[in-house]
């Protein structure tokens, strides 16, 4: 028995200094704690002053009837139909004629025509009789004011006629078309169509006054709107009020918005972001990452499986992102993942 107690001794010491070992081992591996790692590049941020709002239309414009007469809808050579709803004109383009015999013969453009050629050789002969002193100089200015009276006439006979061909102001959209029945007469004044040109849109904002240093002309202004889903299109700053109103403590200012694929519509209400700063080439943090202590702002990273605490100073600010101006440097492996337990000098497994 004492022989057995002798060779069982040693033995169980070294079950007990194994079982030790062993617990120590895992005790070692339980205490790292598992995060996740990036590798600092430069990269760019940008802050944004972001406001709404409604678009309109760069132009736009209502013709109505300078005169009564008979309806006539004109085609669209683009179609072959009747000019329609959401069709594209060109600036001087008739889209409607009135017809109104009564009108036209009142204008006696032909005789008015005939009449100028008159004048216009009778002043010729004048000259040349003037020249060789043939006739006055009374008699020669005579023949100049019949000249530009029979001119005047003439003109105005084809202006008043002119406007039984209403056209497109400028190169735009059919946005407005009340309908008239064809050869149905129609009084002055009655509104014909209405053309919008919104290849370039317009937004006013009021921004407040705090932004007044912030904002300049041509800046950069990316607008955003449900129907364009992820997609963004360029605006920029056209024009800012100098005053603030006292009312509201705000300023105005005008986006021009280029719309050139007709993404967005007048009357659509989007969303713009304005930027009013951007850094290039800087290291730039998830800001999440970022643990606020009372009198400092501290990230953790890794150096050899050890997370060490670093303190930072800050910049430009998004959502999402804040740039480091000092406290860490390219290529450190920042923590960003399993930092809210950690403490400096943690030992840490780097997941994969």
């Amino acid at each position: 028995m004492k022989k057995l107690l002798t060779w069982s001794t040693p033995l169980l010491l070294m079950t007990i200094l194994w079982s030790c070992g062993n617990e120590e081992s895992n005790i070692q591996t339980e205490i790292k704690i598992p995060v996740s790692v990036v590798s600092i590049k430069p990269a760019s941020i940008s802050r944004f002053i972001e406001t709404t709002g409604t678009v309109y239309s760069s132009k736009e414009g209502t013709m109505k009837s300078e005169m009564s007469g008979l309806y006539r809808i004109q085609r669209n050579p683009a179609t072959g139909k009747p000019f329609a709803l959401g069709d594209a004109v060109k600036a001087n383009q008739i889209v409607i004629r009135l017809e109104n015999e009564e009108f036209v013969n009142g204008l006696q453009v032909e005789g008015k025509r005939l009449n100028l050629e008159l004048a216009e050789n009778n002043l010729e002969k004048q000259k040349s009789l003037y020249d060789k002193g043939g006739v006055t100089q009374t008699e020669l200015k005579n023949a100049s004011i019949q000249y530009v009276n029979a001119k005047y006439s003439f003109e105005n006979a084809e202006i008043q006629l002119a406007k039984m061909a209403v056209r497109a102001p400028f190169d735009g959209v059919i946005v407005e078309l009340p309908y008239h029945t064809d050869g149905v007469k129609i009084d002055q004044g009655t509104a014909l169509f209405r053309v919008m040109e919104y290849d370039k849109l317009l937004m006013d904002v009021k921004l407040p006054e705090k932004h007044l240093p912030e904002v300049t002309l041509d800046q950069l202004v990316q607008i955003t709107n449900y129907n364009i889903g992820n997609d963004t299109i360029e605006g920029r700053i056209s024009q800012i009020s100098p005053i603030v109103n006292p009312d509201t403590r705000t300023f105005q200012s005008v986006l021009q918005i280029n719309n050139e694929k007709r993404s967005l519509r007048p009357g659509m209400f989007i969303k713009a972001a304005i930027l009013s700063e951007k850094r290039d080439s800087t290291i730039v943090i998830p800001k999440e990452t970022v643990i606020s202590r009372q009198d400092a702002k501290v990230v953790f990273i890794v150096e050899n499986g050890i997370a060490t605490e670093k303190q930072i100073t800050t910049g430009l600010e998004t959502m999402d992102e804040i740039e480091v101006l000092s406290g860490l440097k390219i290529n450190d492996r920042l923590v960003v993942t399993g930092f809210e337990t950690l403490r400096n000098k943690s030992k840490v497994s780097v997941l994969q």
